[in-house]
């Protein structure tokens, strides 16, 4: 049993991993708006794009949670992290609402691999009496590169454009799937 002030290895590159997935996607979110009013689209459209990535996201929980029972949860994890990172190279050259709509249903897929299989994988690397705690470190890491990432991405755009911003989303997107390929499952 590892004692409760050590961290396994696993956890260490699952908070990195995550942290840096939270990174990539945290520097596009908050300017979302911006780029669908830049193809043309309103606030209507905004809330149809993000209801759909939510909604598929939603019906495929369920799937992704007992598929990473069978196939184990790494795999879809890494499987969202690259799928969305992909997906941030193409959001740049869209050039209609229709293709953000198309992609909001993929990422809504990735998004489903991601959240149940993140949560599921944190449970299976944590005991029951350290179960808290650890958690709590996992989501401490997470939160601040999430806060980070709002504050990098205000800066970047001021610099920047936002197809520069998708861009770097991608790169770290990749970044932390590449991060997962050191994460043993089961490892407490």
């Amino acid at each position: 049993m590892t004692p409760i002030n050590v961290m396994s290895p696993s956890m260490k590159w699952m908070i990195l991993s995550q942290s840096a997935m939270t990174f990539g996607a945290g520097v596009v979110f908050p300017f979302y708006l911006i780029f669908i009013k830049e193809i043309g689209g309103d606030f209507t459209e905004f809330g149809i794009a993000y209801g759909l990535f939510t909604l598929f996201s939603a019906f495929l929980n369920r799937l992704f949670g007992a598929s990473s029972d069978r196939y184990g949860r790494k795999v879809f994890l890494v499987i969202g992290a690259w799928g969305t990172a992909f997906l941030f190279l193409l959001f740049p050259i869209a050039t209609s609402i229709w293709q953000v709509y198309a992609f909001q249903i993929v990422l809504g897929a990735f998004g489903a691999m991601q959240k149940t299989c993140e949560k599921a994988l944190i449970a299976d690397m944590t005991e029951g009496g350290r179960r808290g705690e650890l958690i709590g470190r996992y989501h401490f890491g997470v939160s601040l590169f999430s806060g980070a990432a709002v504050m990098a991405g205000g800066v970047l755009v001021d610099f920047f454009t936002l197809d520069l911003i998708f861009y770097i989303g991608s790169v770290v997107l990749f970044v932390g799937g590449l991060m997962l390929v050191r994460v043993k499952e089961g490892a407490v």
